[in-house]
């Protein structure tokens, strides 16, 4: 058995098939990963995201902390409650990690990182926070749920009538305390919705009122093919500490202004840029039958070969997708090898998905 969320007693009395994710048992699905997936796209499904470490980072110099370690700048966090998406690099640019910080205060801000690499990131945090006397508290008292679709947003205000005007205020990627709960409009599906972290003893009673309300549970498996249709990076996939934001289509993340800003990792980044970036990550849509897997190779006429980083089928668009790590200078087509044989894939910009739309 592995680590349990609050959560855990819930999924198997609602039928979830439990799996391993990064040392958690987690449910990949509730019987259908394409109804789940459905479900997000044209009404409201929830997500139990507990597994995922709330770090709270307090001190005096908390906010020239995060202006070394992350790629992004927190100083554009100047309103409570604002967040922001960053990458935490290595000396060499590589990826430690992605994350999404909040501005909670002066002197605090709250981090939500990965559960698979919760090990490697509280050391790195802890190493570097050193140098600025700054606290690290990890929130394993709070459980987090995701509620995600075009009907989200009125479910949850439907479960918190007392916060109800609260939340509805919120604009994309704020936060507030909302009747005691933290309340974040943010997501990892391409639809609207909230991110909620909740005290471990009231989980349970939020889940079952949505789950009364009408929000079906949902599951890793459609929560991987909703984040590939929006366009949305997975750590370990899709980037990781052998590869930097410039070529994991992760270059908007990168806050160069102020040029004195010395974040980890910059000057490796400065001599990418001027190098001029080889790889880069675009979408891949199937042209043919078949299905798009990670770590197929991506065949480019005239260059190196690429490879696949996330692909599955996609319910939405009805055949396959992939995001892939591929010469920077590819055209409008390439060949994907499926198999021992060569199929055609046309190369657009993410997302394929965005708020139950085609985009490509």
């Amino acid at each position: 058995m592995g680590n349990m969320t609050p959560l855990y007693q819930q999924h198997v009395a609602m039928g979830a098939k439990v799996v391993d994710f990064g040392g958690w048992d987690m449910p990949l699905h509730y019987g259908s990963q394409i109804e789940e997936h459905h479900q997000v796209r044209r009404d409201a499904g929830m997500f139990d995201v507990s597994h995922m470490t709330v770090v709270d980072i307090k001190g005096a110099r908390v906010r020239d902390y995060l202006r070394h370690l992350l790629a992004n700048n927190v100083d554009r966090l100047k309103e409570p409650g604002k967040a922001l998406y960053s990458c935490m690099l290595n000396a060499d640019g590589g990826v430690i990690d992605d994350l999404i910080v909040y501005f909670m205060e002066d002197g605090w801000f709250r981090m939500v990182v990965n559960a698979a690499t919760h090990d490697k990131d509280m050391a790195w945090l802890n190493e570097q926070a050193g140098a600025f006397d700054v606290q690290l508290e990890e929130r394993t008292d709070l459980a987090m749920i995701a509620v995600q679709g075009p009907n989200a947003r009125e479910r949850i205000h439907q479960a918190i009538p007392a916060g109800a005007e609260r939340a509805g205020a919120l604009a994309p990627f704020f936060a507030a305390m909302v009747d005691g709960l933290f309340i974040a409009r943010t997501g990892y599906t391409g639809e609207d919705g909230y991110e909620l972290m909740v005290p471990n003893d009231q989980v349970e009673g939020l889940w079952m009122r949505l789950a009364e309300l009408g929000v079906k549970p949902i599951g890793l498996g459609a929560r991987d093919t909703l984040r590939l249709e929006a366009g949305m990076s997975l750590y370990g996939s899709d980037m990781d500490e052998t590869t930097t934001p410039l070529e994991s289509g992760l270059a908007w993340t990168v806050a160069w202004e102020p040029e004195d800003r010395d974040f980890i990792g910059r000057a490796a980044l400065n001599r990418q840029r001027q190098a001029g970036v080889a790889r880069k990550l675009v979408g891949l849509v199937l042209e043919d039958k078949g299905v798009l897997r990670n770590h197929q190779k991506v065949i480019v006429d005239g260059l190196e070969d690429g490879e696949i980083t996330s692909g599955s089928f996609s319910p939405t668009l009805g055949h396959a997708i992939a995001l892939a790590r591929v010469p920077a200078g590819i055209g409008a087509t390439c060949q994907v090898e499926l198999r021992g044989k060569l199929v055609t894939a046309r190369v657009v910009k993410p997302p394929f998905v965005r708020h139950g739309k085609i985009c490509v």
